[in-house]
């Protein structure tokens, strides 16, 4: 009969371990990790076309109050508003990073920066 997992033991016992060391080892991410969505409020127009064409309704544009509202809970990382941002503002993009953990579910909201005359 034998003991099949004592070899198993013995052997992991031994050898590296298949798990990066987080966060002590950072994490590397390739150009197709799908993080979070980021807005460059100095360059956004606040056209309002990533909130319509955003699928998961996680997008809200607020021209007159210049603000641009996400909930991260919602969004499902489909790079719609990313690939519908106007050619002269690309504002929006996908950063690879991970947005940081939030203590509560509420919805982020930026404000474009006001211009000084």
């Amino acid at each position: 009969m034998g003991f099949p997992l004592t070899g198993m033991t013995l052997k992991n016992m031994v050898s590296k371990p298949v798990t990066k060391r987080y966060p002590f080892e950072p994490q590397v991410y390739t150009e197709l990790t799908r993080g979070h969505i980021h807005n460059d409020m100095e360059k956004c127009i606040l056209c309002g076309i990533c909130e319509k064409t955003c699928p998961a309704v996680a997008l809200a544009v607020n021209k007159e109050a210049g603000t641009w509202t996400i909930d991260r809970y919602s969004c499902v990382q489909c790079m719609a508003c990313v690939r519908n941002c106007p050619p002269r503002s690309q504002s929006l993009s996908m950063k690879p990073e991970y947005a940081p953990a939030v203590v509560s579910m509420s919805a982020e909201t930026f404000t474009k920066p006001t211009e000084a005359n």
